[in-house]
């Protein structure tokens, strides 16, 4: 049986684990519309016991999940541009009023772009996952790398770092799932992805990047469920 969690307990539990904030002038509050709109859409319609739940920044906000899951409940908790401190901060809005069958999280990206360290990136990870583990304790979390992307290339280095200390974590965990996007996404290109994989931009994910991520999400959610 799960322990009873109430939402003060574990937003004081994530105000304490103080998340790294790379500049004060972006932090958490500037998404308060968006979690908003969250427990609006959450309060009109709640969410099935046993649903999928994305949380994260834009990569997963532009996601069409019922495209990628047609016959599987789904939450999008994606608030574009956040980093994993933001989503420690709004913890108890966007993961408490769900009973998922898994979370699937993408974060870390804008951290690294924001000017924080691998260390700091690892370092909140693992704060949001003492959260998890409290809140969902036997709910399988899939950590999607960070991507590599045309725009931010010259960042990859970083992000690469980050994504082996989060990998390493994962590895620690019960429960707690790496899904390497990355490799494939690299694969034969001796520099950046290929463009096939980003609209216009550069940097948010084509139609041909989502599916390939779904395909790696769904090998990962076959072996959690296990």
């Amino acid at each position: 049986m799960k322990p009873f969690l109430p939402p003060v307990f574990l937003l004081a539990f994530a105000l304490a684990a103080l998340p790294s904030q790379a500049d004060d002038s972006k932090g958490p509050e500037r998404f308060e519309k968006s979690i908003a709109a969250f427990e609006k859409r959450d309060a009109e319609s709640p969410s099935a016991s046993g649903t999928l739940l994305f949380v994260g920044s834009s990569s997963i906000r532009k996601w069409k999940l019922e495209n990628s899951w047609s016959e599987q409940s789904t939450v999008n908790n994606g608030f574009g541009g956040s980093t994993i401190g933001d989503s420690l901060h709004y913890f108890d809005r966007l993961f408490l009023p769900h009973k998922p069958e898994a979370i699937v999280l993408y974060a870390g990206e804008n951290d690294i772009s924001n000017g924080l360290s691998p260390e700091q990136v690892a370092d909140d990870f693992k704060s949001l996952t003492a959260l998890l583990k409290l809140a969902h304790p036997d709910v399988p979390v899939l950590f999607i790398a960070i991507k590599p992307s045309q725009k931010r290339w010259g960042l990859w280095t970083e992000m690469k770092k980050a994504n082996d200390l989060v990998a390493a974590q994962c590895e620690q965990e019960k429960h707690f799932y790496f899904v390497d996007i990355a490799t494939p996404m690299l694969k034969g290109t001796g520099g950046a992805p290929d463009p096939k994989w980003f609209i216009e931009d550069g940097l948010h994910l084509s139609d041909f990047g989502y599916e390939q991520w779904t395909a790696e999400v769904n090998t990962l959610l076959s072996t959690a469920k296990k």
